[in-house]
């Protein structure tokens, strides 16, 4: 059994196990429980119902692992024959969590 859900634009395949990571959204203790409402498709071993947008009663929970960072992005930008260098770094912030339960 899987689901599509929608968060904050973004469409994500979910099984029920699987260990996500979302854009950070504040700060969420570890334990919390989330729910998605706005779940696209769901697929119950042939059985597919799609959403027109979601569908309707349809949910995902999930349990929120914890803070996680994903890989460093160097970000180097110039100008040739100008003197013009600037190198930037970034690293984004994401909050891991673990899909408990798909109901349709």
């Amino acid at each position: 059994m899987y689901a599509i859900i929608n968060d904050r634009s973004r469409q994500i395949t979910v099984r029920e196990g699987d260990v996500i990571q979302l854009d950070l959204n504040g700060e969420q203790a570890p334990g919390t429980e989330l729910t998605f409402d706005q779940v696209l498709l769901v697929s119950n071993e042939g059985d597919v119902t799609l959403g027109t947008p979601t569908v309707a009663g349809a949910s995902v929970t999930a349990e929120v692992l914890g803070p996680a960072t994903g890989p460093k992005l160097t970000v180097f930008r110039f100008k040739r024959r100008k003197n013009v260098r600037v190198k930037k770094g970034h690293r984004q912030k994401y909050t891991r969590v673990r899909v408990t339960g798909i109901s349709a």
